[in-house]
């Protein structure tokens, strides 16, 4: 595990309460097995900071967009894969405290965790500086980027998308099967396969069903070609 100083220069932000960074680290399995508390609780902030924060970016910046696509960018800015992506770049995996287990089963790969890291970071920065302005330049330099680059691309409704080519074969049959369900109330993850005649074409997780069956949507849409 690489030292916290290493983290504060990939985020940009020195803590005063190192104490409080790195428990935005600290996976349960890890705080489990050390009697220590687990970055939970803050990812619970984080992810109303980090929604907050988006949605006023977007209201600010997007005047084009209806009410519903403001909603649908948001939660593509937010959603489990985007923010996965940020913390692969603030090579976050590199950074965690995890049970032995936990980390010979590829906990510092795994998709939930980095995304619910990067949203206990923006919380440890925003409870760490006392005020919203650090823990918004620290999500801004993911959001805005994403925003622009990525366009109305990323913000696509797969489902609708697989939907429009699948009947364009009458006889074809989709659907999504929900495939697992973890974690508590407030962090639930789910596990989606998307069928074609009962055969897996696309697997996708997310922290809803509807997330989870749009990146499904979207890894068809992937091997499709598309």
């Amino acid at each position: 595990m690489r030292a916290l100083g290493e983290y504060e220069k990939l985020i940009g932000y020195e803590f005063r309460d190192k104490k409080l960074l790195e428990t935005a680290l600290t996976h349960s399995s890890y705080a489990n097995e050390h009697k220590t508390e687990s970055y939970e609780r803050l990812e619970f902030l984080g992810d109303s900071v980090l929604g907050f924060v988006t949605a006023e970016y977007l209201f600010e910046n997007m005047g084009h967009l209806s009410e519903g696509q403001l909603t649908k960018t948001r939660a593509a800015l937010v959603c489990e894969k985007s923010l996965c992506g940020f913390s692969r770049s603030l090579e976050v995996g590199s950074f965690l405290k995890l049970s032995h287990g936990e980390m010979h089963s590829g906990g510092r790969e795994r998709s939930s965790i980095l995304a619910d890291v990067f949203e206990s970071t923006t919380a440890a920065i925003y409870l760490d500086s006392g005020e919203l302005s650090a823990a918004k330049e620290f999500i801004l330099r993911f959001i805005v980027p994403a925003a622009k680059t990525s366009g109305q691309k990323a913000f696509k409704d797969y489902k609708t998308t697989l939907q429009e080519i699948i009947q364009q074969n009458p006889e074809e049959r989709l659907e999504y099967v929900l495939t697992g369900e973890s974690g508590p109330d407030h962090q639930k993850h789910f596990t989606v396969e998307v069928h074609l005649n009962s055969n897996v074409i696309g697997k996708g997780g997310g922290r809803s069903k509807k997330e989870a069956e749009q990146q499904a949507a979207r890894e068809a849409l992937e091997l499709m070609g598309y």
